[in-house]
C-alpha cells in the first residue's frame, strides 16, 4: 500500500520534513533549502520549539515537526514515574504549542492528541515515544489524505493549459494539486511571488513545481498584479495558516493586497484549507510580529543603511469579500457559509 506521500517532490516526504528516531528529531532546514540540503537536529524538546520559532519548518511544517517533538519528549522523561512523565509531557506540550503565536490554537490541538496516545501507551504497556510517533504518522496520513482530496476540487478549478499565481509555500496542497494535476494531464504555468523576506516562494514552492515536471517563474512580490493581467492568470491559489469561521484569510503577509488585485482583475482567489473552530472570528487571531531586522537585508546580506527601521508582520487578513472560494475535503464552500462545513454531509460548490 503506498503512503499518502508518493510521488511528492524531496522536501514534501514524511522523513524530509520532520522525523523521530533513536532520540531525537531531524527537520530539513528550510531556511537554505534548496541551495543547501540540511537537517537541524534536536535531542531536546526545546530545540524542536526553538526550530519552529526560528522558522526551520514552516507553513505546515511545525505541526509533523510539533508531534515528533513530543515523541522526543517522552524519550526525554522514559525512566521517570508515570506521574513525572504526565508533568513532563504537559510542559513539553505548552511550549511547543507557543513556539508561534498565530498558529498557537492549532499547535495545541496537535499536542493534545500525541497527549492522548501517551494516556494510551502508558494502559498498554508500549514505549510512550514509539506509541506517539506512530499517532504522528498517523496524523501525517490523515492529514495528506485530506488535502488530496482538496487537491481534486481545487485541480477541477483550473484550465487544461492553465496559469496559475500562488504565494508563499502551502505545503502539501502544492504537491497535492501538481500531482492531481499531471494525472490529469493538465499543463499548468506557474508563477510564484518570491514571498520575503524568506523567499519561500521562491525557494520552496518553485523547487516543489520544477521537481515535479511543471513550467515555473518566480516573480518578485511587487509583481502580481502586472503578471495576473499581463500574462492572463487564471487562478490564484493560497493556503491558509488560519480560516476563522466568519470567512476571513489568514496567511503570509501579501496575500491581502494579491486577493484585491485579483478581484479588480476578475481572477478567481481559491484559498485552500479547513475552517477554524478555534476561531470564531479574525479578531480573535493573534498577527504575529517577527524581528524587523529581517527586512532590512536578503537572504542574511544587508540592503538598508544603519539606522533605517523595518516592520515585519509575518501574517496579514484577508476579507470574505475576496475570497470565491475555500476548498476543503468537503467541498468548497463560500467563505460566507462555512459553518456548514461541520454539518452531516455538508457538501457545497460554488462557483
Amino acid at each position: 500500500m503506498k503512503r499518502p506521500d508518493h510521488d511528492l517532490a524531496f522536501m514534501l516526504q514524511y522523513e524530509n520534513v520532520a522525523w523521530y528516531e533513536d532520540g531525537a528529531v531531524r527537520i530539513l532546514d528550510r531556511r537554505c533549502y534548496p541551495r543547501t540540503v540540511s537537517f537541524v537536529t534536536c535531542r531536546h524538546y526545546g530545540e524542536v520549539a526553538q526550530a519552529i520559532t526560528d522558522m526551520v519548518t514552516q507553513s505546515a511544517g511545525p505541526y509533523p515537526a510539533a508531534a515528533m517533538g513530543m515523541a522526543l519528549a517522552a524519550y526525554e522523561c522514559r525512566d521517570r514515574s508515570e506521574e513525572k512523565q504526565r508533568a513532563f509531557l504537559k510542559t513539553a506540550a505548552e511550549r511547543i504549542s507557543n513556539a508561534r503565536p498565530t498558529t498557537a490554537k492549532r499547535m495545541a490541538r496537535v499536542c493534545e492528541t500525541m497527549l492522548e496516545a501517551a494516556d494510551a501507551a502508558w494502559k498498554s504497556g508500549e514505549p510512550v515515544d514509539a506509541a506517539i510517533k506512530r499517532r504522528a504518522i498517523e496524523a501525517n496520513d490523515s492529514r495528506y489524505e485530506k488535502i488530496a482530496k482538496i487537491a481534486t476540487l481545487l485541480v477541477d478549478k483550473f484550465p487544461d493549459d492553465g496559469t496559475i499565481l500562488t504565494q508563499c509555500f502551502a505545503e502539501t496542497i502544492v504537491g497535492m494539486m501538481l500531482r492531481e494535476a499531471k494525472a490529469r494531464g493538465k499543463r499548468l504555468r506557474i508563477f510564484c511571488p518570491e514571498t520575503r523576506p524568506y523567499f519561500q516562494g521562491a525557494r520552496l514552492t518553485a523547487t516543489v513545481c520544477y521537481e515535479m515536471g511543471f513550467d515555473v517563474t518566480v516573480i518578485t512580490d511587487n509583481m502580481p498584479a502586472f503578471v495576473m493581467q499581463r500574462e492572463h492568470v487564471d487562478v490564484f491559489t493560497s493556503a491558509a495558516d488560519a480560516i476563522t469561521m466568519d470567512g476571513h484569510v489568514i496567511n503570509k503577509v501579501g496575500t491581502f493586497q494579491i486577493a484585491i488585485a485579483a478581484k479588480h482583475l476578475g481572477v478567481p482567489y481559491y484559498v485552500t484549507g479547513v475552517p477554524d473552530t478555534v476561531h470564531p472570528k479574525a479578531s480573535d487571531v493573534k498577527i504575529e510580529f517577527r524581528d524587523p531586522a529581517f527586512v532590512l537585508e536578503a537572504m542574511g546580506v544587508k540592503t538598508a543603511r544603519d539606522g533605517v527601521k523595518g516592520y515585519y508582520p509575518a501574517f496579514d487578513v484577508t476579507p470574505p469579500e475576496l475570497v470565491t472560494g475555500v476548498v476543503t475535503d468537503r467541498g468548497i464552500f463560500s467563505p460566507y457559509e462555512l459553518s456548514r462545513y461541520g454539518e452531516k454531509d455538508a457538501y457545497e460548490v460554488v462557483v
